[in-house]
């Protein structure tokens, strides 16, 4: 086939009506998507002293954040019962994740897990809240649970069991077509159960633990129902605190560490992406992955 030729279907391809529609429909979707985040950063930058009255450009409403010892105990709340809350559901859904992966498809072991982490993932979140404040209190304060007082406890522990089915699943998924001879090899070469978990199962496991593990942190980062009735004065998360601000009108504080948050949650994708890329993962395989996240 001629270069000319060539050249020709790729014109028509350009000016194929269908293909113009769909990618203007593509831009409009991506724009409805992304602009309501594009006009939350541009009003960060707002002088004014409600976020939706634009008074002039500045960053006055990032160092009033910053300054804020509310809102800066707030976000420090919200990023450590995420980072607590992915270590826990990471631990508990990876090992799920294999056990289920590795168990008889079918049985009724099987069944019964997978439906009972399936009712984790369609209970309302609601009926999560309302279920959880009367057991933490009720082993908080009358069995004497010390811990179990404490907000971060708390919210590390009710964001994993929310996302604990989220890890396990994903893990599920990637072990469920891994070769049993790999780890047949293995033993046969006398490597003990331990090792064969950390230099096979682990590796091949590690891009669906890395995305539950996003998952799990984004997750715990937005929660707003659960946290609000489970939390405790002096570990306010920033979902309840941005909540709460609302009875008052917002103020471009919200919108500066909102933006904040938005980057964090970016950086931790790109953290995920450069593990991938260097455990040889394709670019392919990265992006289904994220995508899983």
């Amino acid at each position: 086939m001629s270069q000319a030729t060539v050249r020709r279907q790729r014109r028509g391809t350009r000016r194929d009506p269908v293909h113009i529609a769909l990618t203007v429909w593509g831009v409009l979707v991506f724009g409805f998507l992304f602009l309501p985040i594009i006009v939350m950063i541009v009003y960060s930058f707002n002088t004014g002293r409600l976020l939706a009255s634009w008074e002039g450009f500045g960053f006055d409403a990032y160092l009033s954040a910053i300054d804020n010892p509310i809102i800066r105990g707030s976000v420090m709340t919200s990023i450590g019962a995420a980072v607590g809350a992915a270590i826990v559901s990471t631990i508990l859904g990876t090992l799920g994740g294999i056990a289920l992966a590795r168990s008889r498809v079918g049985s009724l072991s099987v069944l019964l897990a997978t439906g009972l982490l399936g009712i984790t993932l369609f209970t309302p979140e609601i009926v999560d809240a309302v279920s959880m404040l009367p057991w933490f209190v009720s082993l908080g304060t009358d069995a004497g649970i010390a811990p179990l007082n404490n907000g971060m406890v708390r919210l590390v522990i009710a964001h994993a069991v929310l996302s604990i089915a989220v890890v396990t699943f994903i893990v599920r998924a990637r072990m469920h077509g891994l070769d049993a001879s790999l780890e047949e090899a293995a033993a046969d070469l006398y490597a003990t159960p331990f090792r064969r978990f950390t230099q096979i199962t682990l590796p091949v496991a590690a891009p669906a633990i890395w995305a539950g593990a996003l998952m799990s942190f984004t997750l715990s980062l937005d929660n707003t129902i659960v946290s609000s009735f489970i939390q405790v004065p002096g570990s306010t998360p920033w979902p309840v605190y941005i909540f709460s601000a609302l009875r008052v009108g917002l103020r471009p504080e919200i919108a500066a560490v909102s933006t904040a948050m938005f980057l964090l949650t970016l950086f931790a994708l790109f953290v995920v992406a450069m593990v991938l890329r260097r455990s040889d993962q394709s670019p392919e395989e990265i992006a289904k992955t994220l995508a899983a996240a």
